[in-house]
């Protein structure tokens, strides 16, 4: 590994690496989100419940959790790339050993491992991203970047969906391992950023797990993503029980609106500030969940995925970006720790939350609450605004 020195053109967002980091990344999350929709069936295969598919998406993203915080310090101590790799290689190993597992033990064994690699990786990512990109064009960077993982997350479930029934769960895995492999290499010809060594350097503290200043943007984040929950574990098993067909034009339809979203919703942040971005991204999220709640059909189900993929385009990248304004240079580590803990924790607590409420109730009260905590992250924002504690860019 090698690391970067300053460039001429100090506003230039495509640069070499930052085209690197975004195909690593959309690879990385090409191969987690195709095993989504697939773990859940091959839980189903080896005998498990709904309550034991929540377990172990939960325990995913628990793992990832409890081991971001220590990410975000090896960041600024051992450096970027370190943390990448070691995460990136953890990913590897754990999602090519799922095929060959025959008991859930080892399966939840192994899914605490790739939630280790998952929470040390994508926090290196968007802090490696967050290095490269120019601070007056931070918004519309992530933007861009952001467009990685989430076109993996729209594709990935649809094509995972589609390789599971014509392929076995086995060869699924390893074509997910070999994703993440690909990844692998892009890192290891990255130049990272040098380690902050100068001796002012603040020392964390002994408990040191959050960033502050990153805290309200991911307490949003948390009450949306808990509806990544109920879509990525349930929808199939939803539409299956509904006999609706084509669940994989939902991530089509998904995808595309997202892309949508990104060629306006990262300019618009910079230029006009998030009170233009987050409302309406929220507020086209909140319908997209009470839509699935009904779910009469295959075109209902499309046009739900159309408008989740606007709302969450607009709303994942800004609140991004709103975390790591406000950190200091040295804690834009511990910033994009944050950021993705709540995301691990959303999803952690809508997974297993909906699979205690699939299992007593119905598949259809899960989005009804993937709503009402949407609802709230628009009431917490409102607050953050009434109060003066978000001082919103002019």
């Amino acid at each position: 590994m090698q690391y970067q020195q300053k460039g001429d053109n100090v506003e230039k967002i495509f640069s070499k690496d930052f085209i690197m980091i975004w195909f690593a990344n959309f690879f990385i999350f090409l191969g987690f989100q195709m095993t989504l929709p697939t773990i859940p069936l091959f839980v189903h295969e080896l005998g498990g419940s709904d309550q034991l598919i929540g377990i172990i998406v939960g325990i995913f993203t628990f793992s990832a959790l409890l081991l971001r915080p220590y990410a975000g310090h090896s960041l600024e101590s051992k450096g970027r790339g370190p943390v990448y790799i070691v995460g990136l290689a953890l990913f590897v190993l754990s999602v090519g050993s799922f095929g060959f597992i025959t008991s859930m033990s080892m399966l939840i064994m192994m899914r605490i491992i790739q939630g280790v690699g998952w929470g040390f990786s994508t926090t290196a990512s968007g802090t490696i991203a967050t290095d490269l990109i120019p601070p007056k064009r931070r918004g519309e960077g992530m933007g861009y970047f952001g467009l990685s993982g989430n076109l993996a997350l729209a594709f990935g479930p649809a094509l995972g969906l589609t390789l599971a029934g014509y392929i076995s769960f086995t060869l699924l895995f390893i074509i997910c391992a070999l994703l993440g492999l690909t990844a692998l290499i892009l890192a290891l010809n990255i130049e990272y950023k040098k380690v902050d060594e100068s001796s002012d350097k603040t020392k964390p503290a002994r408990f040191d797990v959050l960033e502050k200043s990153a805290i309200n943007p991911s307490i949003l984040l948390f009450f949306i993503t808990v509806t990544f929950g109920g879509i990525t574990s349930f929808l199939p098993l939803y539409a299956a029980e509904k006999d609706i067909t084509g669940i994989q034009l939902y991530f089509i339809s998904f995808a595309i609106f997202l892309m949508v979203s990104r060629v306006f919703a990262g300019k618009l942040y910079d230029k006009k500030g998030d009170i233009y971005v987050i409302p309406p991204g929220v507020i086209l999220i909140f319908v997209a969940m009470l839509l699935l709640s009904w779910l009469p059909n295959t075109t209902t189900m499309i046009i739900a995925g159309a408008l989740y993929g606007l709302g969450f385009g607009s709303v994942q990248p800004a609140l991004q970006a709103w975390a790591v304004n406000n950190a200091a240079k040295n804690r834009k580590g511990m910033a994009n720790a944050t950021f993705y803990s709540f995301f691990d924790l959303g999803v952690g607590v809508g997974a297993m939350l909906f699979g205690q409420l699939a299992f007593l109730f119905n598949y259809g009260l899960i989005y009804i609450v993937s709503a009402c905590s949407v609802f709230l992250a628009l009431l917490y924002y409102i607050f953050l605004i009434a109060t003066g504690r978000r001082r919103l860019r002019s």
